[in-house]
């Protein structure tokens, strides 16, 4: 009685209940039973959403059987343990419950499922001409799970890039399949025909976007924002610039934690929140600030107040800066475009197995990125004259201590990537490349 219940699922329970009430049906034939359905004036059973969760959680009660939409059966059928029957038409429910039926429950193999969709991706990093040095930043941003910004002129490719770091990205494990479908599930993003999410997801909210959509809120119902959305996956905030200061700051706490907090006068709610942040925008306005091939129309205080739309905290939670130059022309007539996402995905596959031994004895930790200041200590010690280096950038470039672990973070990946126990300083050198906008106007 203590749980809140709202929404048009819990219609078709309502119609069971009244009718045991009028002794149309036996009470001994609803034990262990559950229902969940969308009701329509004619007796038709429609779609519900959060079948999956509902499921999981019944199983954990002890209930052995859940009446479904006809539509939502394979969804509710994922969860091993519990007797799922679809349902076109409150008749049908009846028919089910009345003692007499022969229906068997719906099955689903959940492995066929997965491998069979597990399906290639119909873009690739081979469709990108040049950008040789991008390509690498995004190889090591996915080896380690690291969040990204991409700095370059109109034109130059950086949303075309950001959309094919999925296809880099090592594929969903059965146990993250599950529980991105969960999400997708209860905000009803659930495609027609298909249980199972097996694809990591790719959000790329407008700019537009309110703070309480994009962590997550709203009135009665705390419904999941982008962030959480994004949930094992990538969020892509083009032109980030653009977006209200106050919208970018709410992303501080989830970068740090994996997770947002929501707090209303009668609740509280917990969202999983671990994505890979990637972001994009001009270096200027105008665009063209630094270009050789176009004259930039900013003023150096024109450039100042525009990069200074991200703050110094939230640039310092970005692990991975990098340049993206407008492409030769030399190089767009080429036929050959560098490697295929294939290619650069078993590499990056193989630098997260290093990190799955590394991490095995800590299940906190899933990849290089989700690494504290502790865990660095205990994991990442670079060579003394890595850390030389190190310290010598730190001074020149007045970084900040977070800024530092970051750099170790993804010198750990580079390492990882060239199948190296220890953190050289080649490795590191390449990491403080990666820190490019950590340059006094940012800080002014």
């Amino acid at each position: 009685a203590d749980v809140r219940k709202e929404g048009s699922a819990f219609d078709l329970p309502i119609a069971v209940g009244i009718l045991q009430a009028m002794q149309m049906i036996h009470a001994q034939n609803l034990e262990g039973t559950a229902f969940m359905g969308e009701l329509a004036f004619d007796g038709v059973v429609r779609p519900a959403h959060g079948i999956l969760p509902v499921a999981m959680m019944l199983k954990k009660r002890g209930v052995r059987r859940l009446i479904v939409p006809q539509k939502n059966v394979d969804e509710g059928a994922i969860v091993d343990g519990v007797d799922v029957f679809g349902v076109s038409t409150l008749e049908d429910a009846l028919e089910l419950v009345s003692g007499t039926s022969q229906r068997k429950p719906h099955s689903l193999d959940i492995e066929a499922v997965f491998a069979a969709a597990s399906a290639k991706h119909l873009i690739d990093l081979h469709d990108v001409k040049g950008q040789l040095g991008v390509k690498r930043a995004l190889e090591v941003a996915a080896a380690g799970g690291h969040n990204l910004i991409m700095v370059g002129p109109p034109g130059a490719g950086k949303t075309m890039l950001a959309k094919r770091l999925a296809t880099i990205l090592p594929p969903l494990s059965l146990a993250e399949a599950l529980e991105t479908t969960t999400i997708h599930s209860v905000a009803g993003l659930l495609p027609p025909g298909q249980p199972l999410v097996t694809q990591r997801p790719f959000r790329a909210p407008h700019h537009t976007i309110s703070d309480a959509a994009l962590v997550g809120g709203g009135v009665g119902v705390v419904r999941a924002g982008e962030i959480t959305l994004a949930h094992h996956g990538v969020l892509f905030l083009d032109e980030v610039p653009e977006f209200q200061r106050n919208v970018l700051e709410v992303l501080r706490q989830p970068l740090e934690e994996h997770r947002i907090r929501i707090s209303r006068t009668r609740m509280t709610v917990e969202y999983p929140a671990n994505f890979m942040l990637v972001s994009s925008m001009n270096p200027c306005p105008c665009g063209y600030f630094g270009s050789n091939r176009r004259e930039c129309r900013c003023s150096p205080q024109d450039v100042q107040k525009y990069m200074a739309k991200i703050s110094g905290p939230m640039l310092d939670r970005i692990d991975i800066h990098v340049d993206v130059p407008a492409v030769d022309v030399s190089e767009l007539v080429q036929v050959e475009s560098g490697e295929t996402s294939e290619i650069i995905r078993s590499r990056v596959i193989a630098a997260r197995q290093i990190q799955n031994l590394r991490f095995v004895e800590h299940p906190h930790l899933y990849k290089n990125a989700d690494m504290s200041t502790k865990d660095l200590a205990l994991f990442s010690v670079p060579t003394a004259p890595a850390l030389k280096a190190l310290s010598t950038a730190m001074m020149r470039l007045h970084l900040s201590a977070r800024a530092y672990d970051r750099i170790i973070k993804v010198s750990r990946t580079i390492a990882d990537l060239a199948a190296s126990d220890e953190i050289t300083e080649a490795h590191v050198q390449e990491a403080i490349q990666y820190r490019n906008l950590d340059r006094p106007y940012w800080n002014a």
